[in-house]
């Protein structure tokens, strides 16, 4: 039986007139590194707020570690949100400290992940000295006090350059390994999602769009032959009798798609054309994941200059 670190049953919550979040029902299970995607304002962060307790849902529930609305449960849960809320004029060393306190934590676990973060040897120096990618890794450093076995981190490479970027996505993986922790991370950056996610869930105007795990999503995009004929219906039979390889196919009115391994194009297109079938066209296609959640997305802000998840 598999276990479930986060769920949301029908979750929402407005501001005014206006719906954050409406009847979003998520489902994150144990070693997951689930990536939330959607455009800019699509609730997120209001998500993950009202996940962690920092707001209060109009309806619906949260289950944590198998336990509904249990603020206990919280005490299992790392976060970092938006940005590190961090004492400036401290040094690492007596953030982490400061933080223990609520957290958990005693001394060697304290130096150990100062370690882990490579802010050991930081010494005294104050954290408003901090480039910002120092800062996003002592914030990752504070959320692992206590050990939690959840961590949901809002935009944690957000502004960083290439090589911040690498370090809080190497560290993800090797917290998610080593570490055993789950994470509910959210980005605009669908490339990095990509290096590091085993599932995501696509969230646009405060709604679920689709959960879908990387497996389902490259079947889904990998290169597949897209075959234009006059009788499709018989086509598939076709193919289906002939080749035993066939992992899916998709019929239209006027064409099939065939998820097989392209290199078979030739020997298909002869099969069917010496069984009297017509085809107008044949060739290979793919969908990228861009593509694919753009599609999922609609044409949100389509022209506008506006098109980047966030």
């Amino acid at each position: 039986m598999e276990e479930y670190i986060l769920r949301t049953c029908n979750l929402s919550k407005s501001f005014g007139l206006k719906d954050a979040i409406r009847n979003l029902s998520i489902s994150i299970k144990k070693g997951d590194i689930y990536g939330f995607i959607g455009p800019n304002g699509s609730g997120k962060t209001t998500a993950m707020k009202t996940v962690l307790g920092l707001l209060t849902p109009d309806s619906g529930t949260v289950e944590l570690f198998g336990e509904e609305n249990n603020n206990k449960a919280l005490k299992c849960v790392g976060s970092l949100i938006e940005s590190p809320g961090l004492y400036t004029d401290c040094s690492a060393y007596e953030n982490m400290k400061r933080f223990s306190i609520i957290s958990g934590g005693d001394e060697q676990q304290i130096n150990s992940l100062l370690h882990f973060v490579g802010l050991a040897d930081a010494g005294r120096k104050k954290v408003k000295s901090f480039s910002l990618g120092m800062k996003q890794r002592l914030g990752i450093a504070v959320a692992l006090l206590g050990k939690p076995k959840l961590l949901i981190l809002d935009e944690p490479v957000n502004s960083l350059d290439p090589m911040g970027i690498k370090i809080i996505r190497d560290m993800i993986l090797q917290i998610n390994k080593e570490m055993g922790v789950t994470f509910f991370i959210s980005s605009h950056l669908l490339g990095e999602l990509e290096k590091i996610c085993n599932v995501y869930g696509i969230i646009n105007m405060g709604r679920l769009v689709e959960e879908i795990t990387v497996e389902e999503l490259n079947e889904i995009c990998g290169k597949r032959i897209k075959i234009t004929c006059d009788r499709p219906e018989q086509a598939e039979k076709l193919i289906n009798q002939h080749f035993n390889n066939v992992k899916k196919i998709t019929t239209n009115t006027d064409s099939i798609e065939v998820s097989i391994d392209t290199s078979y194009i030739s020997e298909m297109n002869q099969m069917l054309v010496l069984a009297g079938i017509n085809i107008t066209e044949i060739k290979i296609i793919a969908v990228s994941h861009e593509d694919y959640f753009l599609e999922k997305m609609g044409t949100f802000n389509v022209g506008r200059g506006v098109g980047k998840y966030a």
